[in-house]
């Protein structure tokens, strides 16, 4: 599907042209019902492991959580995180961070992500619900070829010391 990312709006730039200004807010009104829909999705999937909502009435700023994966490191952890969506979502990825402090390979002192579906390999066919399975996947398998945290990366090899460092230092 090769135009999976084309954004309409896009495509309707001669309407732009022509002097229509209610593109923007029709493009805004879009992206609200696509959120609403992806919130109802994840209400209705009943997953234990994840959950995400506005953070207040701007449906454009969401606080997600997600448990460690059962049977990695992270077991028994929990992590909040902050999702922007921009006018051009889903045809733009969200911008995501931790919010609770992460220590893992892929994640910055910052809370921020290297994760390609957040950057490069973003299609519009991803929604709140894929994203965040998607980081918590990440959690139990990184990509060490691309630290973020170099330490972390280094201290992954010793799963015991990885466990022990997280659990001291990041109990929730």
């Amino acid at each position: 599907m090769a135009s999976q990312n084309m954004d309409p709006a896009a495509a309707s730039s001669t309407a732009a042209l022509k002097g229509s200004d209610s593109g923007g807010s029709a493009a805004r009104g879009s992206v609200s019902k696509r959120l609403q829909q992806e919130l109802m999705t994840l209400m209705l999937a009943g997953d234990k492991s994840i959950s995400a909502f506005p953070e207040t009435d701007n449906l454009f700023k969401w606080i997600g959580t997600i448990n460690g994966p059962q049977g990695t490191v992270y077991d028994g952890l929990w992590y909040r995180l902050s999702l922007e969506f921009p006018a051009g979502y889903p045809y733009q990825a969200p911008r995501v961070k931790f919010i609770t402090p992460c220590f893992h390979p892929n994640v910055d002192d910052q809370g921020f992500i290297c994760l390609d579906i957040l950057k490069d390999k973003w299609s519009a066919l991803y929604d709140v619900r894929s994203l965040l399975l998607s980081i918590q996947s990440l959690l139990g398998e990184p990509n060490n070829e691309s630290p973020l945290n170099a330490a972390a990366a280094k201290l992954w090899e010793d799963q015991e010391a990885y466990k022990a460092h997280l659990h001291t230092t990041f109990q929730n």
